[in-house]
């Protein structure tokens, strides 16, 4: 049993100080006290937070990031970024895989996000590297300490109606068949802080004959599994699915499939008032990806009025154009503000801090999108904690819940130091304990994979 000792910091019962908390051999927290002071001779950390879940993750795309952005003559958009991004993903191997992924988590856990969703499609060039590439994951996210929810995805078509799939899109493509058996394989390798759901990739990828079998073979596996969707991220999407079946993406998918709290919509940007009021009865999650929405000129979620709904919602870095849940905060606000030309947007009607409520509100979200008991300070939850170091000069001045608002808003450097996973600390004194063999790992994997990047350089 251990038992820790902190300043201040949000709890579930809001901001409170003298923290002492209770972490049994499992990393669950079995004890949370208020209003004590660390015995002489016994370190008192400073400010505690939840940890933050990181809803979705395409791990392999990190390399990437920062590769396109250059224009050619002609279109640049979504879908001139996918092409480049489908030539990069062509080249990656299960090492490849393996070295990005345990490189990026070690940032996302240096950047207090201590669990991931991993929406991976990229199987392989064939059937049998499915599982190595599901492995791969597996093991950067053992090797680096992060909680994972391994997501993989079924992906079968290149539009509505079943289109056969492009030549590019190979390396992501199963049948329903093929999917099922990967995931019954998979199940036992995934245990402990460790989940497994399941990814439709989008409706355009996924045959609606599809839905029905992979969802009952989850749920033999795990009635509480998580499964996530792409949907309505574009407008072009929006309108193929129309023209196809007469319905909008998130319409035709609350009418036909049985969407719940176990479900996350990721991005859900052009949906109607009609479809954001049903969306928020299920009590899914709806997955925000700030930083790769601007990135790729998305668009933007209608959140305020989500919120008014009772909507729920967590955030991820998807691309990983940026690897920092601060900053998928700040834009989310940021961009509320400059469309609303108002201050404070999304902050509950009864006032409050808008830091407060974005960090907690994003814990929850992400924690229930990735099956995960994480997402607040409490009993009965996994001890998956950050600590803030208060003599960082964007926190100075700042008293009590504050320092949240100070941490969010007011720039960087990042003031975390210290990240713990399931009572363990992975993270200290802002060093995680396996980064240098990783990150040098990464250089030389990404020295290989650029030679054949094309560039304007």
């Amino acid at each position: 049993m251990q038992k820790l000792f902190f300043s201040e910091g949000l709890l579930a019962s809001g901001w409170a100080e003298g923290i002492c908390l209770g972490i049994d051999a499992t990393g669950m927290l079995t004890s949370v006290e208020v209003g004590v002071e660390a015995p002489d001779g016994i370190r008192a950390f400073g400010p505690v937070l939840p940890a933050m879940s990181n809803l979705h993750s395409h791990a392999f795309q990190r390399a990437f990031a920062g590769l396109a952005e250059y224009k050619a003559p002609g279109q640049s958009d979504f879908w001139s970024w996918r092409k480049a991004m489908y030539g990069f993903a062509g080249q990656m191997t299960p090492a490849h895989q393996q070295a990005i992924a345990a490189a990026l988590y070690v940032e996302m856990l240096k950047a207090g996000y201590s669990a991931v969703g991993e929406f991976h499609y990229l199987h392989g060039a064939d059937q049998d590297q499915a599982l190595d590439t599901s492995e791969a994951v597996i093991a950067a996210a053992d090797e680096t300490g992060i909680a994972l929810t391994h997501l993989p995805v079924l992906y079968e078509a290149s539009g509505f109606g079943g289109a056969a799939p492009l030549q590019e899109q190979q390396p992501f493509v199963h049948s329903a068949d093929e999917f099922i058996r990967l995931l019954n394989v998979l199940a036992p390798r995934l245990a402990g802080k460790h989940k497994l759901g399941v990814a439709f990739h989008s409706l355009r990828a996924v045959k609606e004959a599809s839905f029905a079998p992979v969802i009952e073979a989850l749920e033999k596996i795990s009635l509480t599994a998580p499964f996530h969707i792409h949907i309505a991220e574009q407008q072009g999407e929006v309108e193929a699915s129309v023209a196809y079946n007469g319905k909008r993406p998130i319409e035709w998918l609350l009418d036909t499939q049985p969407v719940d709290a176990r479900w996350c919509l990721i991005h859900s940007t052009h949906l109607i008032e009609d479809e954001r009021d049903r969306l928020a009865k299920t009590g899914a999650v709806v997955g925000l990806c700030p930083t790769t929405e601007a990135n790729l000129g998305d668009g933007m979620f209608p959140l305020p009025e989500y919120l008014a709904e009772g909507g729920a919602w967590g955030i991820g870095s998807d691309s990983h154009i940026s690897v920092d849940a601060r900053e998928e905060l700040r834009l989310l606000e940021y961009g509320q503000r400059l469309a609303r030309q108002s201050r404070t947007v999304l902050t509950p009607n009864g006032g409050g801090h808008t830091g407060e409520y974005l960090w907690s509100a994003a814990a929850k979200g992400g924690a229930q999108a990735l099956a995960q008991p994480i997402g607040e300070i409490a009993v009965g939850k996994r001890a998956d904690l950050l600590v803030l170091d208060s003599d960082a000069l964007s926190l100075v001045g700042a008293a009590g819940v504050q320092k949240l608002d100070a941490m969010i808003f007011a720039g960087q450097p990042s003031p975390i130091t210290d990240v713990m996973v399931a009572g363990t600390w992975v993270v200290t004194n802002g060093k995680h304990f396996a980064e240098d063999a990783v990150f040098e790992r990464y250089k030389s994997v990404m020295g290989k994979l650029t030679e054949h990047v094309e560039s304007p350089r």
